[in-house]
């Protein structure tokens, strides 16, 4: 995923995200667009390419990636997400092996 891509899905997904973040109006909307652009790249890196238009898991990872990069607390997000990153991660390897 390149920069544009994710940039491209971020803006589709925003509204979703302020919905789920119960954020309101649109002053953040830069900033939510750059943390969620930045959380589609990250999570495309730990997990492989994945069709992020079609797989919910993987809006679900970007959503809570961005959730901790808004609270700034994005350093704790791998670890806690540890688990569920790996078997995402073997999955699509799985996929990729059929």
């Amino acid at each position: 995923m390149n920069k544009e891509q994710a940039n491209e899905l971020a803006t589709k997904e925003l509204a979703n995200f302020k919905k789920r973040m119960k954020i309101f109006g649109k002053s953040e909307d830069e900033n939510l667009e750059n943390i969620l652009s930045a959380s589609f790249m990250r999570i495309n890196q730990l997990v492989g390419p994945y069709d992020a238009n079609n797989d919910l898991n993987f809006i679900e990872l970007v959503f809570e990636r961005s959730r901790y990069a808004y609270n700034d607390s994005i350093e704790y997000f791998e670890g806690n997400f540890q688990s569920f990153i790996l078997d995402y991660s073997l999955q699509n390897m799985i996929m990729d092996g059929d």
